[in-house]
């Protein structure tokens, strides 16, 4: 666990010094306040990671103990001590800008487990400042991958500690997941920055041109090479090679795919000089790459050659957290590309793009966003201009009283983004509750109404 300098404020001087020795023994810091005052005056003169915060203390509350700290210093964590009777003020204080809470009795698993988790994240936050202040010092945007989710703060952070050495990296996701822009995300952050990075797409060039387009041809190598073609290799020297779609490539063009990773040669198509480059490999696949070494479609030991780190993109239905900040996105940038002023879209219409699937993931979202502010007759988007076939039914008058395909297919999707949140947060209500954007109060009409346990 990383150590963090934690206050603990507390009255009981018992329970104060308990945690003190506990939490000082775990390998924290540890500094005591009896009263919010006397711990605003410790935050004042110092810098602390945590607070954790008994709501029932003299004086000053919790709650404005947690509001004055936030203030002093806003990234600052808090975690609420709070009796069994006071659930709802705690989470009122988590309002407020608390991490979590915590029940008297205190148990002390649960509280590790708490602090461990509030580490990892305030490592994470620094990582991920630490690349935005890397990646701005190299003039490149630290805004490319729109996220929000934990998941892909974590594989930028990856990104930026991969990035320096010469490793080979296997991108793995679906199609539409984003992987050439991690792709062009290490290389951006690599020594290798200003020279070239070279894509080729392996599914979209025919097999019998694929050797030519990467390694090159002297002329004459075969009918219509009137003349010598430098390959993607030569082209990417000192720079790196991104293969996407590695799993296309044939037998003979993995082999000699293998040769330069192991020798750092290659020979052009119909020549006979062995040539060198110095050229990073990056690549990327949506298949099983597992499976077709098994069917002996794909070579073993070029597998592991390209295999050296993996980074797993992960569907854009387990990360939901960014399709608001990517629906936002996409909105503005074809506003402005198709100079339409546009200021936002209905609640209906947020609420299906929020809960669709997106089997096509960001790709897909890009497209419904593009076609819906194209299509759109006003600068509001509304259900009507996206192209989900249970809207076009309500169109053509497919509703039936109060029920309707469309509204089927909301209540279907909210109770699947209920049920998933639920499942995420432990079944944290109060999390969960968060999570959806939603009252704790109408989180437990919405479980009652779908038959949620």
């Amino acid at each position: 666990m990383n150590s963090l300098d934690i206050c603990i404020v507390e009255d009981e001087r018992f329970q104060r010094e308990m945690l003190g020795d506990f939490l000082a023994k775990e390998g924290h810091r540890i500094a005591e306040a009896e009263r919010g005052e006397e711990a605003l005056e410790l935050l004042a003169q110092g810098s602390f990671d945590l607070l954790l915060i008994d709501y029932r203390i003299p004086g000053m509350n919790g709650i404005e103990v947690l509001r004055e700290a936030k203030r002093l210093n806003p990234e600052i964590d808090a975690v609420i001590i709070t009796a069994y009777g006071t659930i709802e003020t705690a989470v009122a204080a988590m309002k407020a800008g608390a991490a979590d809470y915590i029940t008297k009795p205190v148990d002390l698993d649960e509280l590790t487990i708490l602090i461990a988790r509030i580490a990892d994240r305030r490592r994470l936050i620094r990582e991920n400042q630490m690349l935005r202040h890397e990646l701005k010092a190299k003039g490149v945007s630290s805004d490319t991958i729109r996220h929000r989710s934990r998941k892909m703060t974590e594989l930028i952070n990856l990104a930026g500690r991969i990035a320096p050495s010469l490793a080979t990296v296997l991108i793995r996701g679906e199609t539409g997941t984003g992987k050439e822009l991690f792709a062009r995300l290490i290389h951006s952050l690599s020594p290798r920055a200003d020279r070239p990075i070279i894509t080729v797409n392996c599914a979209a060039i025919p097999e019998t041109l694929l050797e030519s387009e990467l390694f090159g041809h002297e002329k004459g190598a075969f009918t219509g090479a009137v003349q010598r073609r430098i390959g993607k290799f030569e082209q990417a020297d000192g720079g790196t090679l991104f293969l996407d779609e590695i799993g296309e490539l044939s037998m003979p063009v993995q082999a000699k795919l293998l040769r330069f990773l192991q020798e750092r040669e290659f020979q052009r198509v119909g020549g006979d000089r062995t040539l060198k480059a110095d050229v990073r490999i990056l690549s990327a696949t949506h298949q099983d790459l597992e499976l077709r070494v098994k069917e002996g479609s794909f070579r073993e030991d070029l597998f592991y050659r390209i295999n050296v780190v993996t980074m797993h993109i992960p569907p854009l239905r387990e990360r939901r957290e960014d399709i608001p900040v990517l629906l936002d996105h996409f909105l503005q940038r074809f506003a402005r590309e198709n100079r339409k002023p546009m200021e936002g879209m209905s609640r209906e219409a947020r609420d299906l793009l929020l809960k669709y699937d997106y089997p096509g993931n960001v790709r897909e979202l890009e497209n419904i966003m593009e076609r819906a502010v194209v299509v759109s007759r006003g600068s509001v988007i509304s259900l009507e201009d996206l192209p989900f076939p249970q809207v076009e039914c309500e169109e053509q008058g497919g509703a039936e009283g109060e029920g309707g395909l469309l509204r089927e297919a909301l209540e279907s999707l909210e109770r699947r983004m209920i049920r998933d949140s639920l499942e995420a947060a432990g079944y944290n209500q109060s999390q969960a509750a968060r999570q959806l954007g939603l009252s704790e109060r109408m989180l437990r009409y919405k479980i009652k109404k779908y038959g949620l346990k």
